[in-house]
């Protein structure tokens, strides 16, 4: 299979490299399963959208900048962004949030441009390629997940461009421009307010801007990612500039992607499938009866619950802060045998039990889990290997001397990421009055990236998609989204968010 000419000199910087090889970039040149996999994102992220449609803070959002099936795609871009994101139900990958922009924007001018279904899932593929490479270059640094919303910088303006067919030169300035003035969120907006919303809204906004100016004739640094005076000096503990044009056309991060099954934070998802689990055992627990649940996770979904806990209080709780926390999910779930979208308003929300047993809920770290998660590619795995022995000071910062012996010092390989996984296991085990003791153990949460992912992510993201109230015909038809004449590709996303 023919690949686009990277043409690299040596004056090239990664980001003009990574310019070059975005705006060549063809389906032809794509594998079969990326495609396929980036047809399960777009409905996942469609699913995700809807999702923040149907809850009363997105219905906010709407009267304030409008539908996302408006006539400017610019504002119908961010729209989509900040609707996809705030549940925590996108998708990610390594590295990053990538569907809020990745799949927002050429959703949003795919329709708007009139192109075909191919055209639009290649928008996504070159999306995601850009915008994963460039977060996974500051993935070492103090920003990670939703915090880094730098990567909907890169991923809006990929996304947009390619739906353009812009010149590489057009994709080089957007970027330089776009990373002039990257955005920083501030936790305690993030976590305590409704600001949150804005967390992909602001860099989309930002990134159509970049474009806008590129396109007039305004010019970016083209060395801005990896200059001393740069993005990565101010955003990366370890910078790792070379994961930007790496393994181009050869390593696809689309193979990395992990399909969000349930809204909520890291570690959150592999919990609920156990509490699920249990919940079909057990049936309906009564607070009363349940002596504790223990929940053994690794150290980055006890970090963050733990940044979550100190502003999750009850029902008046910030959604911002709900969305990370382990308790609430995991007692609705041993309640309920699921959770959804639905579970973060009321009358669900003010459901005196499920707090009662997130009370009895106290979570442990398991350090194999934890090991099992640097050892995966996403989030931080592979990163982890690109520095080698850099990294040691960032594991320290992160985990201390116990997370740097447990995970010690790798070299980076030339893994394609076609075998990639997300180890973010949980354990829980429900210990009753009565003396039973139930537990369950995932290594890789339902929807996550490995094996059972690869071989069914089409029906899985077809029930994230019907569970949301979506069209039984979109669902039907989007295996064929590749096929799909610019006509067709209209009607479909129209079918897909007017009900």
């Amino acid at each position: 299979m023919p690949r686009p000419a990277r043409g690299r000199r040596s004056a090239d910087t990664p980001l003009r490299e990574l310019s070059h090889w975005a705006a060549t970039l063809r389906p032809q040149h794509i594998p079969c399963r990326v495609l396929k996999l980036a047809a399960s994102q777009v409905l996942s992220q469609i699913a995700s959208i809807r999702a923040g449609l149907q809850h009363p803070l997105g219905r906010k959002l709407v009267a304030a900048f409008g539908h996302p099936m408006q006539r400017d795609p610019r504002q119908a871009a961010g729209v989509f962004a900040a609707l996809g994101s705030w549940l925590n139900l996108d998708d990610t990958a390594y590295a990053g949030h990538l569907s809020n922009s990745t799949v927002a924007v050429p959703l949003a001018f795919a329709y708007a441009r009139q192109l075909d279904g191919l055209s639009l899932l290649t928008a996504v593929v070159v999306a995601n390629e850009c915008a994963a490479r460039i977060t996974a270059s500051a993935t070492l640094g103090p920003l990670r997940g939703q915090s880094a919303v730098h990567t909907h910088l890169a991923g809006a303006v990929a996304g947009r461009l390619h739906c353009d067919r812009a010149s590489a030169a057009l994709f080089e300035n957007a970027f330089g421009l776009a990373f002039a003035m990257p955005n920083w969120p501030l936790m305690r907006a993030f976590l305590a307010s409704d600001a949150r919303l804005f967390n992909t809204f602001t860099p989309v906004r930002t990134a159509m801007d970049a474009c806008d100016a590129a396109y007039a004739g305004l010019r970016g640094a083209p060395d801005i990612l990896e200059h001393g005076d740069g993005f990565l000096a101010r955003f990366a503990t370890v910078p790792l500039p070379q994961a930007v044009a790496k393994g181009l056309g050869r390593r696809w991060h689309t193979d990395t992607l992990s399909f969000k099954m349930h809204p909520g934070g890291p570690g959150i998802d592999a919990a609920v499938d156990c509490a699920a689990e249990i919940h079909r055992e057990l049936g309906p627990v009564r607070p009363e009866d349940v002596a504790e649940v223990v929940v053994e996770a690794s150290l980055y979904t006890l970090f963050a619950g733990e940044r979550a806990a100190r502003y999750v209080t009850g029902p008046g709780s910030p959604l911002g802060a709900l969305v990370l926390d382990v308790p609430y999910p995991v007692a609705t779930t041993l309640l309920t045998g699921e959770f959804s979208v639905d579970d973060f308003s009321s009358p669900y929300l003010d459901d005196a039990d499920r707090w009662a047993l997130a009370k009895r809920i106290r979570l442990e770290h398991d350090t194999e889990m934890t090991r099992e998660l640097f050892l995966s590619d996403a989030p931080f795995g592979e990163a982890v290997r690109e520095a080698g022995e850099r990294a040691v000071p960032w594991l320290r910062g992160f985990g201390g001397d116990e997370l740097v012996d447990l995970v010690g010092v790798s070299q980076a390989d030339d893994r394609d990421f076609s075998r990639s996984t997300k180890a973010t296991g949980a354990r829980v085990t429900v210990r009753l009055t009565d003396g039973r003791t139930v537990s369950r153990t995932r290594l890789i949460p339902v929807g996550a990236a490995g094996p059972e992912t690869r071989a069914g992510h089409g029906d899985l993201v077809r029930e994230k998609f019907l569970s949301v109230g979506g069209s039984q015909e979109v669902a039907d038809t989007v295996g064929g989204l590749h096929r799909m004449r610019p006509r067709a590709v209209r009607r479909w996303i129209e079918t897909a968010f007017l009900d």
